[in-house]
């Protein structure tokens, strides 16, 4: 950083870089483990959409649910509460992944072998291999962990896109039968994705009520921050895949130097 402003200086006083600043630039800019880079970027990118828009989108069901598919308090009872608890589940989210992050991104660094060239007589201890392989460890178990959240994730998404297109068939029946009737049967059950119990009422929403529900603005706003959550989570689950692979490749790279016994 002192390379780089030193430069920044010089070139402002209209005086051409000396080649030592030069080198010290390009050192400084060989140090950046540009994988762990990237990968913290697209995790706080994944992360701000999953947790910002998956908050915003879980308040507005509990709203439509409990607006057009539950007359009694009772029955969405559960599905309250379990919003209420992810909520919460989220802001733990969103605080433990942006540590995690900035942890990976520090071991990137550590393990760069441009910083420890930059340094002269660094060499790889133990310690830094045992740490090395612990963040590995973690980081695949949390990709696998959160490959979970991804595909839990479609659930909704898949629900406002059957209610979408369900919508759509019944606007084109309305358009080409003038009975109310003949479009009256076809229904969007929440009941079956689990939203609310069986014994729900009316747990469902027919013919044009459904249409005027899919009108709203509520309807496409939820939509909307589902599928955006949705890309979040898919976001977040491949920055944490780079880290596997960045991780993996430092180890790789510790564990050679060090049996070679070579500076690195």
């Amino acid at each position: 950083m002192c390379c780089v402003l030193v430069c920044a200086a010089s070139v402002l006083m209209y005086y051409a870089p000396s080649p030592g600043c030069y080198d010290c630039c390009i050192r400084c800019l060989g140090a950046v483990p540009y994988p762990s880079l990237v990968s913290t970027l697209l995790c706080f990118t994944g992360m701000a959409l999953f947790c910002g828009c998956g908050h915003e989108a879980l308040a507005n069901t509990e709203v439509l649910v409990e607006t057009y598919f539950a007359r009694n308090i009772q029955d969405y009872a559960i599905l309250a509460s379990f919003i209420k608890y992810f909520q919460y589940v989220i802001y733990g989210l969103a605080s433990f992944f942006f540590l995690y992050c900035i942890l990976l991104l520090a071991e990137g660094f550590y393990t760069t072998s441009a910083v420890k060239q930059t340094f002269g007589e660094f060499r790889s201890t133990r310690c830094g291999r045992c740490l090395s392989l612990t963040f590995i460890i973690v980081t695949y178990v949390l990709a696998v962990i959160w490959l979970a959240v991804f595909a839990f994730t479609a659930i909704p998404v898949f629900f406002f896109f059957n209610m979408a297109q369900t919508c759509h068939n019944i606007n084109i029946l309305a358009e080409t039968t003038p009975s109310i009737n003949q479009h009256g049967w076809i229904c969007m059950d929440a009941r079956q994705y689990g939203l609310l119990p069986w014994n729900a009422m009316p747990g469902k929403a027919c013919g044009m009520t459904l249409a005027s529900i899919c009108k709203t603005k509520e309807f496409f706003v939820t939509y909307d921050l589902y599928i955006a959550a949705f890309a979040g989570a898919g976001i977040a689950l491949l920055a944490l895949f780079l880290y596997v692979v960045a991780t993996t490749y430092n180890y790789a790279v510790l564990r050679f130097l060090g049996r070679k016994g070579l500076r690195c």
